[in-house]
């Protein structure tokens, strides 16, 4: 069964920083294109951050410098690093994963990240 589980979500101030994690099981995690979303009441998902395969990465704009994406695929698991943390960036934070040979998309259930004084 493939299953994707996020965590280090939290409550942090502003400026402060949370490293998210995303365990990945019963896929191929080294050749998957692994992304990092996020979702507000009231608002589109959002994706927040990108890596293919081989390591090339892209960022929204709106976290471009703060946050930083990347994946250990010998622990078959992705990360979302997030410094400078604001309230805007409030949210439920969603690792997936995409075979674009097959089209096959999977998802995590999420973590929340809650930015407040």
């Amino acid at each position: 069964q493939v299953r994707l589980v996020e965590s280090g979500g939290g409550l942090v101030q502003p400026g402060g920083s949370l490293r998210l994690s995303c365990a990945a099981s019963g896929l191929t995690f080294n050749i998957a294109h692994m992304n990092w979303h996020r979702q507000t009441p009231g608002k589109q998902r959002e994706l927040v951050a990108s890596i293919t395969s081989d390591g090339n990465t892209n960022y929204a704009n709106s976290v471009k410098g703060r946050f930083t994406i990347s994946r250990d695929n010998a622990k078959n698991t992705g990360f979302l690093q997030m410094n400078g943390l604001q309230p805007e960036d409030t949210a439920v934070y969603f690792c997936d994963a995409y075979y674009s040979m097959t089209g096959w998309h999977y998802w995590g259930q999420g973590t929340q990240v809650t930015v407040s004084s």
